[in-house]
């Protein structure tokens, strides 16, 4: 639970910082009171006043209010699926220093590394890591606020440090209830690292305690987009919702502030393992058979539609078909039939060479470019293409009829050539 609210200074594999994938735990609880010094009394604030007696920005409780199932399941760091949060602090440090002990028996070393901070804002950062893990949120938060004015103060350039710092004293304020001032160090912790995970649901949870809900529910879908497998996103973008709607009616939507796009750098969604070739083939077998049954519906439609007259609608069809199958031949004539109907032959004789390509003996692919042929008055293209059909399949009156009327054009066309010819 401690470990998805603090960062910790040295997390087993190394220095942890915002931009990580977040471990299985939750990220606050705007509701819970602090233990330790109880009423989180006055402490002094080096960056910025906030000196005093905190008290809960949250306003009054309604039936919208996270419910208490929520908050246990929070607190247990269940809010993510499936997962429990069992993170302890790292024993191994090399750090020179005091050891101190945590709970059941761990030891912790508060002089531990931390990033790039300097030994002194490090070791705060430590002290304020195991005053928050203990409980002690006010003194946790003095210590955060001491290391922050340290790094303001030391000239260092570290901004995922500062980050940091930022976002574990943010969690302080959220534990106590001083939903405002957490939502000033998590927007401040996002500028100096956009998309951190961390402070975004931190501030999507405190703007929820102030009733914010529209930009509560900007900042929890901007969480999923960086990581979906966060439990506690998904149960408040449901409540939320139902709030909206009721607060807004159905264009709720449309009053909502714009949901950033997180870019692929910034997201954190669990790869799943690339399938098995078996899977693989079978989810090959499985496009085929049904890409098979559209193509056999589309063409059965075309060819409905050619039989009432409807070539328009018939060419939709087929192109359709042609997306499927692009080598289909029997496809492409048909299609330039379409083409022939609505005297487009330039399209049908496009068609008809397409088919030629597939099949260089197909009947009905030479009979209809000699059409298109004819009606482009290619006379001389048109009789080859009957002669051809002829040659193939004697017996096609409509060819030889057809040869017979494109060799009286052809004729007529010539000795108009010639006699325009002999006049020039």
């Amino acid at each position: 639970y401690w470990s998805f609210l603090v960062e910790p200074s040295q997390p087993v594999g190394g220095e942890e910082n915002s931009a990580a994938p977040a471990e299985r735990g939750d990220m606050g609880n705007a509701q819970k009171k602090p233990h330790g010094r109880g009423d989180g009394g006055p402490h002094s604030e080096s960056n910025s006043s906030h000196a005093g007696h905190w008290r809960s920005k949250g306003g009054s409780s309604d039936k919208y209010k996270v419910t208490q199932e929520s908050k246990e399941k929070v607190a247990n760091g269940t809010s993510k699926r499936g997962s429990t949060a069992s993170v302890q602090a790292d024993q191994s440090s090399s750090g020179k220093g005091t050891p101190v002990g945590g709970t059941a028996g761990e030891t912790i070393n508060l002089d531990a590394p931390c990033g790039a901070l300097p030994p002194p804002l490090a070791r705060l950062k430590n002290e304020g890591n195991l005053l928050f893990k203990n409980g002690q949120f006010a003194d946790a938060l003095e210590k955060y606020s001491l290391a922050i004015q340290g790094y303001t103060d030391s000239g260092i350039d570290s901004p995922e440090d500062l980050c940091i710092l930022y976002s574990n004293r943010a969690a302080c304020y959220l534990k106590d209830g001083n939903s405002q001032d957490c939502i000033q160090d998590c927007t401040r912790a996002l500028e100096l690292q956009p998309f951190s995970l961390k402070p975004l649901l931190r501030r999507a949870m405190a703007y929820e305690s102030l009733e914010r809900y529209r930009k509560a529910y900007v900042d929890y879908k901007t969480v999923l987009q960086i990581d979906i497998s966060v439990q506690a996103a998904h149960d408040s973008v449901n409540r939320i919702t139902k709030v909206l709607i009721e607060q807004d009616g159905a264009e709720w939507r449309e009053k909502l502030p714009e949901i950033p796009l997180v870019p692929l750098s910034a997201q954190q969604h669990r790869r799943e393992e690339p399938p098995s070739a078996e899977v693989l083939q079978a989810r090959a077998e499985k496009a085929a058979r049904d890409a098979e049954v559209r193509f056999t519906a589309l063409k059965q439609e075309g060819n409905d539609f050619v039989k009432k007259s409807q070539y328009q609608d018939a060419l939709g069809k087929y192109t359709e078909c042609l997306k499927i199958k692009p080598e289909e031949c029997a496809i492409y004539t048909n299609r330039a039939l379409c083409y022939l109907k609505q005297e487009r032959f330039t399209e049908a004789k496009q068609d008809c060479d397409a088919a030629l390509k597939l099949e260089p003996t197909n009947k009905k692919a030479f009979y209809r470019r000699a059409l298109a042929n004819k009606g482009l008055k290619d006379y001389l293209a048109c009789s080859s293409d009957l002669q051809e059909v002829l040659h193939q399949d004697p017996n096609v009156q409509e060819a030889e009829k057809e040869l017979e009327e494109v060799t009286v054009l052809l004729r007529q066309s010539l000795a108009l050539a010639n006699a325009l010819k002999e006049k020039c």
